[in-house]
This record gives structure tokens, sequence and C-alpha cells, in this order.
């Protein structure tokens, strides 16, 4: 089969809405892909969340529709959008680096030993800054296709795991995460982009 025959794996498109001899885009992969956390908990070896992240998911944004009834109809608009929790998966290892690090971020969020709160949120809350990458490593440079920065964050649930004799498993804590915002990077690119304020000369539903 000829080479030149790959750039019809894909989807033929009408009028000319894409290059003739254009093949199907590569997708970005999953496996492909850094977590960063930023003042989380109070040492300063935080990378180490980044080496034992197993999984992370996507941030899910819900608009919270409302409905306004009038006369023989309705009309539905969008209300204040809300930014669902993400969870992240970290292996705990054997230094107890991610249990050390896990626990001082929830004291900062409660001390559990004196049953004291935090004063205000910028005492514990986080940054977490979750990148999309293109499979670069070691001599090859890594480049970043897609960043996440979810700002305002804080341990909403942790879960420790469980031990069982029966698997060949590593041991797991989970984290639920709930942030007040999220914006994707570089400049441009998805949530974040300026688009402006459209506002037409007769404002309506």
């Amino acid at each position: 089969m000829a080479i030149s025959s790959l750039r019809n794996f894909t989807v033929p498109l009408q009028g000319g809405q894409s290059a003739p001899t254009q093949g199907l885009l590569m997708p970005k992969l999953k496996y492909r892909f850094r977590a960063t956390f930023l003042n989380f908990g109070v040492s300063t070896d935080q990378v180490e969340l980044s080496k034992q992240v197993a999984d992370i998911s996507r941030p899910n944004v819900n608009f919270n529709p409302f409905t306004i009834d009038v006369y023989n109809s309705k009309v539905n608009l969008v209300g204040k959008p809300t930014w669902e929790a993400v969870t992240v998966n970290l292996r705990d290892d054997a230094g107890n680096n991610i249990t050390k690090l896990v626990g001082e971020q929830i004291q900062k969020q409660f001390d559990f030993a004196e049953q004291a709160s935090a004063s205000s949120g910028i005492d514990y809350k986080f940054q977490l800054n979750f990148e999309m990458l293109d499979g670069g490593n070691g001599g090859y440079e890594t480049r970043t296709i897609e960043t996440w920065e979810l700002y305002g964050c804080f341990l909403s649930q942790v879960n420790y795991g469980e031990m069982n004799y029966g698997t060949n498993e590593p041991a797991m804590v989970a984290l639920t995460i709930t942030f007040d915002n999220a914006v994707q990077t570089p400049s441009g690119i998805g949530v974040g982009t300026l688009v402006g304020r459209a506002i037409k000369g007769a404002i309506t539903g």
C-alpha cells in the first residue's frame, strides 16, 4: 500500500473545509501528562507528588442552567458556573514522602491535634497545574501541549485506601480536590481565552 494513501485515513468533509491531503490529526494521549502541586503541604520536596501520580481527572464545569417562564414558552439561561472536584490517585511510597505531604496539607486545613481550623483560605489553598506532554524525555526536550491551571485548591476528601494480602498492587492515596477556578494555557487556547463580551443592540434572552 502506498504511503500516500494514509492521507485518506480520516473523515471526508464537504465544501473544502479541510485540506484534501490532510490525514487524521494526532490525538493527545492519556498517559502523557504531568501534575505539579504548588504551595501544597509544608515540605519543599513537593516534586515527590508529581513522581507518584498514577492518574488524574480533567476539570469539568457545570453552568447550572435555570429556566424563566414566559407566557406560552420557557427560556433557558446559563447560571453561575461551578467547577466540579477533580480526583488524583497517588502511589504511597516506602519513604513516606506522600503520606507526609498529604498529612501536612490536611493539617494546614485543620489541626487535628489541637482541633483548630485555619483562619482564612489563603492559609491552606494551593495551585495544581496539569500538563499534557508530547512524549519527549531524556535527551529529547519535553514539550507541553496544554496546561490546566487550577486555582484556590484544597483537599475536600482524602482516602488512604485499604491493605490486602491477596493483591500485588501498590498502596494508594486518593485525593479529591475542590477548587475555585481553572484556565487553560498557553494564552489563547481554550478556557481563559479573551473573546470579549458581545452585547448587541437589543438585549434579549
